[in-house]
């Protein structure tokens, strides 16, 4: 059975994308218009389409010169126990390959859509929002169809290369398999990041020039065919809130889902699908979501002229979601063992169904929050409105503190929903929250992408002098559409949030690392420096919308100045050159952002560590976060406070419309807004996760103790029939067992040795089961200083009875309490450590390899010195002061033999 659900998920990805098909052809049979109205949309077709080609051409140098870097590091690892393969980088061009073609797939039917959806408005707002929301639930049901088809398939041949019974390798396991696996979204993550980033600097760039000599200097609408960057800023909405917008979930849905397996590998339990079920949960969850998104759309449908569209897409949305609500709880119910434990914490098959109805929730939330707070109509959009009847600072003054106060209910929100279903079922509570809220990506896609699909038809539909009342109903569906969009942006954010948590968990297990303590001024510096990222990250991006601004805007008052007529409707403006300056600025300018994401980890990890490296993935998820939150409510915000112009605004007694001072203002602010909200807002999301990610691919190269390469940190695992028979209690061998230690000062280190006295090991059919160590602190010796008398100065001081106490307590211990299996041959140990006299708690991995009547075991130890009254002390300087120099932690490797005869 367990194998008919591995295969079931990429068949859902299969179906996903035949009802994508035929949903598409529906799309390509409605009527485009007339000839200008078919023109103008090949303009914009063309436009797009160009930009996607020197995007690709672009990125595709990144992912060769990243493939090859990656299949490298595949090589640096121990080929007794891999923690990874060369093969990581075939998922990861897979990845990138996927998420573009996710990106293409938007963008193809949004600039089909678009003319067809404005040639519906001619007949009825009902028929206009059918073609629109079908043009976005094909590019939703490609999304996340690619998405289950490509990482659902491709786990079906990771598993077969990588697990515990692969042809690639006889050290497999599921966590090798995974880890490998880990390229697919790492690819897929950083197209995303490039497409989103380059996408909204395209598109802020075109809209920014387009409104800023356009609407405010010569005083003509939005999309006036007089404007030179109309065309410009009708294909950003594409590239941009399209082909970024499917690029950017695709990896979301991805990263997700992923993070999710990991921690699904560290479930200790005993179920029918040989120990794969809590793996296999988030990927039918996802596939079962595809479904019912697909039967959500067919409930967005709206009655007549006055038709109620932001209604029927909640209808839909919210449909969607109980759907997944409901065939959950038979799902893990099924799937799942009635008990089971990660890293401590003990659950049940229902508490983790509890922590999925915590996502769905956390993220209907953040829908409605978001919506309240970028909706036309509501206190927060009517406060920026009447905000602007006293000039531009004014509202942005207002549109500020609207995007400000948005943060608290959302985070709020966010942090009940970690603690809840951590409550529920520990860190896998938290990440099957974050997939119970992707689960409708498809539903939440095709809502999103029908608005940039109705602002186009609305801007075709102002270029080709159609009727006031077909522009009318294009307004009324793209005033929902910025609220829809702003909303798919907080749900984003939020799953970014609980995603990079779990990818977060999921790092430190790899890295071998069990905390992050902030006490420690390096790891607290990492925090800050984490911190400091998003607003870099978003100081670049909105640099470059205003330098690539500066040029369009420039370009524009020259047309207007040297191409006589345009004003008259006398003379075609060069559309042609706008494009060209946005795409070249958007490629030119997208780098610097993506190589902060991409390098900053590796940097920092390799450098300074993993815990450190952790210390800055806090910093950047928190502020990122924040960030993301407030630009993007922001822009909605102010967005929809210039569109309440159009209607006609009541203020102070007196209506105002477009053309107004008050209306001035709000172009102002919604040009600031810009890009807030489809720049660097929506980029933040992808930032957390790919900066996550990154390490987690990283983590076995930088696992705590050195580099994955190294034997001494990879210990050989061979298990053979023998080893399985194997049961009792077996004596160390003291003289072929050692011990090293490492102690960390400011300005340096030192190292040596410390020998075994005596100890056993018991193993119950080959798997460890208990053992205890004694070891001998009076044979503890220095290896770094080359010195004698210094060496031996060292020695002495660490056996006082300042440091080790050896006098009084000659020997310490080690023992085993609970021994948990995290992979064949590889344990958790929780134990106790006796050392000066003081028994503390102790928690670290232990590796076995049992060969030839012979058992050896490798462990890496951090040890806590405050924990055991160890302190610096002197007679000539203040022993606090002294004592700071020290590291609170020194790392113990041991190898411990015994002979099993």
């Amino acid at each position: 059975m367990g194998d008919l659900l591995l295969y079931l998920v990429p068949l859902l990805g299969i179906l996903g994308l035949i009802v994508m098909a035929v949903k598409s052809a529906w799309v390509n049979k409605q009527e485009t218009g007339d000839d200008n109205m078919r023109e103008l949309a090949k303009y914009i077709a063309d436009g797009a389409m160009a930009f996607l080609k020197a995007e690709w051409k672009v990125m595709a140098y990144f992912v060769v010169i990243a493939a090859i870097l990656l299949a490298w590091s595949g090589t640096m690892t121990d080929p007794d126990h891999p923690q990874t393969h060369p093969v990581i980088a075939i998922t990861f061009i897979i990845g990138a390959f996927l998420s573009a073609l996710a990106g293409y797939l938007g963008m193809n039917i949004a600039t089909k859509s678009n003319v067809r959806t404005t040639q519906a408005a001619r007949t009825s707002l009902q028929k206009a929002l059918k073609v629109s929301f079908t043009g976005g639930t094909v590019m939703g049901l490609g999304v996340a169809g690619l998405a289950v088809l490509g990482l659902g398939g491709l786990f079906i041949v990771m598993l077969a290369m990588f697990g515990p019974e692969g042809m690639m390798t006889d050290k497999g396991s599921y966590i090798l398999a995974i880890e490998v696996l880990a390229g697919f979204s790492l690819g897929a993550e950083s197209i995303a990041l490039f497409a989103r980033v380059g996408g909204g600097i395209y598109t802020k760039a075109a809209d920014v020039g387009a409104d800023l000599v356009g609407k405010v200097e010569a005083g003509i609408p939005e999309d006036d065919v007089r404007n030179p960057a109309t065309i410009a800023d009708n294909v950003g909405d594409n590239v941009g809130d399209v082909a970024g917008m499917g690029a950017d979930l695709f990896g979301s849905y991805v990263a997700t889902i992923l993070a999710t397996m990991v921690l699904g590998v560290e479930i200790k339990m005993t179920d029918n699908f040989n120990g794969m079920s809590a793996i296999l949960l988030p990927m039918v969850v996802a596939g079962l979501g595809v479904v019912f998104s697909i039967l959500g759309t067919l409930f967005v449908k709206i009655k007549g002229e006055d038709g109620n569209v932001q209604g029927a897409l909640n209808m839909g949305n919210w449909l969607s979601m109980v759907m997944v609500a409901v065939s959950s709880y038979f799902l893990v119910d099924y799937l799942l063992p009635s008990t089971m434990e990660i890293r401590g914490e003990e659950f049940t098959s229902m508490q983790v169904y509890f922590a999925i109805l915590t996502g769905l929730v956390v993220g209907a939330i953040m829908s409605v929050v978001t919506e309240y707070y970028t909706s036309m109509g509501k206190k927060p959009v009517n406060s920026i409105v009447h905000q602007s009847s006293t000039g531009h600072a004014t509202n942005i003054i207002g549109g500020l503190s609207v995007g400000m106060e948005s943060t608290v209910i959302p985070i709020l929100t966010l942090a009940a929903g970690i603690y809840i279903s951590f409550e529920f079922a520990g860190l896998y509570g938290v990440a099957i929250a974050a997939s119970g809220m992707m689960a409708t990506t498809a539903m939440q896609l095709a809502i999103d992408a029908f608005g940039p699909i109705a602002d186009n038809a609305g801007g075709i539909a102002e270029m080709s002098g159609l009727p006031d009342e077909v522009r009318g109903r294009t307004d009324n569906l793209d005033a929902v559409g910025n609220t829809t969009a702003a909303a798919g942006k907080g749900f984003a954010i939020a799953s970014a949030a609980l995603t990079a948590l779990a990818l977060f968990a999921a790092f430190v297990g790899l890295s071998g690392i069990d905390s992050i303590d902030i006490y420690k001024a390096d790891v607290l510096a990492g925090l800050f420096v984490g911190a400091m990222i998003p607003f870099i990250f978003s100081a670049l991006c909105i640099a470059a919308v205003g330098r690539a601004a500066m040029d369009m805007v420039n370009e524009v008052r020259r047309q207007f100045k040297e191409i006589p007529g345009i004003m008259e409707y006398k003379a075609k403006p060069e559309y042609e050159k706008c494009v060209e300056i946005s795409t070249k600025a958007s490629i030119r300018e997208m780098m610097l952002p993506g190589a902060i994401a991409l390098i900053v980890p590796v940097i920092v990890g390799f450098t300074f560590g993993p815990e450190v490296l952790g210390g800055l993935l806090a910093g950047v998820t928190v502020s990122g976060v924040l960030m993301g939150i407030f630009q993007n409510n922001a822009g909605g915000a102010w967005d929809n406070a210039k569109k309440s112009f159009e209607k006609g605004v009541m203020i102070n007694g007196k209506m105002e419309y477009k053309g107004s001072d008050a209306h001035k203002a709000s172009v102002t602010g919604d040009t600031v807004g810009d890009p807030f909200k489809d720049t660097s807002g929506p980029s933040m999301n992808i930032l957390i996760k790919l900066m996550s990610i990154v390490s987690l691919v990283i983590a076995p190269h930088i696992h705590v103790g050195g580099s994955a390469i190294h034997a001494d940190h990879a210990p050989a695992i061979e298990i053979t029939e023998a080893a399985n028979d194997i049961t009792g209690a077996f004596p160390i061998v003291a003289k072929k067992s050692s011990i090293e230690w490492e102690g960390k000062k400011v300005g340096g280190s030192h190292n040596g040795n410390v020998s075994v006295l005596d100890g056993q090991v018991k193993l119950d059919h080959g798997k460890l089961v208990y053992f205890d160590i004694e070891i001998d602190m009076q044979s503890i010796t220095n290896s770094d200083i080359s010195s004698e008398e210094e060496r031996q100065k060292l020695v002495g001081h660490l056996k006082s009875d300042d440091f080790f106490g050896v006098e009084e307590h000659p020997n310490a211990t080690i023992r085993s309490v609970t021994i948990n299996e995290i992979s064949p041959k590889n344990y958790q140990v929780e134990g106790e450590l006796t050392l000066k006299g003081v028994s503390q708690p102790i928690t670290f991995p232990v590796a076995v390899n049992i060969e030839n009547g012979k058992m050896i075991a490798h462990a890496d130890v951090t040890v806590d010195r405050t924990k055991f009254g160890i302190r610096y002390k002197s007679k000539s300087f203040d022993n606090t002061l002294l004592d700071k120099f020290i590291y609170d932690d020194f790392t113990v490797k041991a190898k411990i033999k015994s002979a099993l005869k």
